[in-house]
């Protein structure tokens, strides 16, 4: 099996996350934020101590990101693992498995480094708000979709 792939998409959404992050981190300060788009987008500077769109947020734990980091490295195992089993025809399922791979680095290293991850892209329309992300969430998001893509077009129809 050929790691390029995985290497290469996962190393590069860990450095734009990491880009992006960095870029925050100095020229916003926490908590405070920036009208883009108004009525639709804004640049804020969250900390995310949970999980995507903030579960298992809250309270002070000193367990919760020693936990949420192990179960980071149990999702890349995972994902090292159904990469392996790839056949070199599944460039849909190899993509999406390295997105997955390089969003889960990228949050991974702010949980290592902070013990919770930096959010910043803020969406909202009216009084529908999405909650802050960053661009590893994007990368796992977008792959989710792409796994789920590549394998509804693999079953039987």
């Amino acid at each position: 099996m050929n790691y390029g792939l995985l290497a290469g998409v996962a190393s590069a959404v860990l450095a734009l996350d990491l880009f992006t992050k960095e870029l925050v981190l100095r020229f916003l300060p926490l908590y405070s934020q920036r009208e883009i788009l108004p009525g639709f987008f804004n640049l804020v500077h969250v900390r995310n101590t949970g999980v995507a769109f903030s579960f298992f947020a809250g309270g002070d734990s000193a367990w919760r990101p020693k936990l949420l980091a192990g179960v980071a490295v149990a999702a890349l195992a995972v994902i090292f693992f159904l990469y392996r089993q790839c056949r070199t025809e599944e460039r849909l399922k190899r993509l999406a498995l390295s997105l997955i791979a390089g969003g889960a680095l990228g949050n991974l290293v702010d949980r290592v480094r902070f013990g919770e991850v930096v959010d910043f892209l803020d969406f909202y329309l009216g009084p529908y708000h999405w909650p802050a992300f960053n661009v590893a969430d994007m990368a796992v998001s977008v792959g989710a979709g792409l796994l789920l893509c590549a394998m509804i077009r693999r079953s039987p129809s």
